[in-house]
């Protein structure tokens, strides 16, 4: 079964970057659509990013201009490059497969004021 690992967490200063990797155990990104979700507490999981298996990408509006996802094939990777962070990014990010309940572990990301 596929299995998918997110790393790249951490904390950063507002205005700062980071960029988010999730790997996955098998070769998936050419059969399905893949996504970047994230959480707050008490807070419903939002979609915050998604390429297509084609390579189109789509971007949730708090985020447009800021985020950006890509994916590497052959490494059966794909990031989320987050740049000029805000308090309002701190979340747990969470990768996904398109149309099924496959989700990583989560990896938590904080921007401090």
């Amino acid at each position: 079964q596929v299995q998918l690992m997110e790393s790249g967490g951490g904390l950063v200063q507002a205005g700062g970057s980071l960029r988010l990797s999730c790997t996955a155990s098998g070769s998936v990104f050419k059969v399905y659509s893949m996504g970047w979700y994230r959480q707050t507490p008490g807070e419903e999981r939002e979609l915050v990013a998604s390429i297509s298996r084609s390579g189109s990408t789509d971007y949730a509006d708090s985020v447009n201009g800021r985020f950006t996802i890509s994916r590497d094939v052959a490494k059966n990777t794909m990031y989320l490059q987050m740049n000029n962070l805000t308090p309002d990014d701190t979340a747990v990010y969470y990768c996904k497969i398109a149309e099924t309940n496959c989700w990583g572990q989560g990896t938590q990301v904080t921007v401090s004021s």
